[in-house]
């Protein structure tokens, strides 16, 4: 029996890891549509409300030490539990990068993203739930407040491009290119997301994560260069579909030089 760890980020069979590989699998409408957006739902809610209360305890404590570690741990360990289910995305810049490079299907897409955006809502709410009101306006509701100047959008949207590009990098080698799939892909994707924050928090906020900024930003109504998390990631995410697609992907997954 063959086991689909290194898989995670190729949409889930649906065959719950009980069927060989030789074997056709059977998989339900409910194992292959409703139960991987649920998991995606589950899995960045969790993830999200970890990121977001990191964030309001976190003002002129550690700079970005605490919710670099929160996001990173929080992240890996939802993926090790649901990635099986859903392939543990939970990140609309990784579903797209995904998709186009050949580990989901088209008609999943669009439900993916709309689970993550609502994972991230409810985040957001819990968090503000639990936080005491100063915490909570002190953080601006755990939305990105780092660009304070119109100066500082240029370099944000960059930092963000290449973050993600380098998020998305792990997520494509590390878990769906055949040659270099690994079993420690969501700790490989979690410590991505480590690195990230530390390095780009205080340029950008380190999003990577259109759902992470959507959620806060809905509930704070804070809006302040919010297109910069759209934007940033799903920008790096392309350029990552880019370079696995020309040059670094596998046989099955390059489309030039096979």
């Amino acid at each position: 029996m063959t086991s689909s760890k290194s898989e995670l980020f190729t949409v889930a069979s649906g065959d719950g890891g009980d069927s060989l590989q030789n074997q056709p699998k059977k998989v339900s409408f409910f194992e292959h549509y409703i139960q991987p957006c649920l998991a995606e739902i589950l899995g960045s809610t969790l993830f999200m409300f970890v990121g977001c209360v990191s964030v309001m305890g976190n003002v002129g404590i550690s700079g970005s030490i605490q919710p670099a570690l929160a996001h990173g741990l929080a992240l890996a360990i939802a993926i090790a539990i649901l990635g099986e289910i859903s392939g543990g995305h939970f990140n609309p810049a990784v579903s797209v990068c995904v998709y186009l490079i050949g580990g989901m299907e088209l008609i999943l897409l669009v439900p993916y993203v709309l689970s993550q955006m609502l994972g991230g809502l409810i985040a957001a709410g819990l968090a503000k739930a639990v936080t005491t009101s100063v915490a909570y306006g002190n953080a601006s509701g755990a939305a990105f407040n780092a660009v304070q100047s119109t100066d500082d959008i240029g370099s944000a949207t960059v930092a963000e491009m290449i973050m993600t590009l380098f998020l998305t990098m792990v997520v494509s080698m590390g878990a769906i290119n055949g040659r270099t799939q690994s079993h420690l892909a969501p700790f490989c994707i979690g410590l991505t997301v480590t690195a990230n924050i530390l390095a780009g928090g205080g340029i950008s906020g380190a999003c990577m994560n259109p759902a992470r900024a959507f959620g806060p930003a809905l509930v704070s109504g804070y809006w302040t260069h919010h297109w910069i998390y759209w934007v940033g990631p799903l920008t790096g995410s392309l350029v990552t579909v880019s370079f696995v697609r020309l040059i670094m992907g596998d046989k099955k997954i390059r489309v030039v030089f096979k």
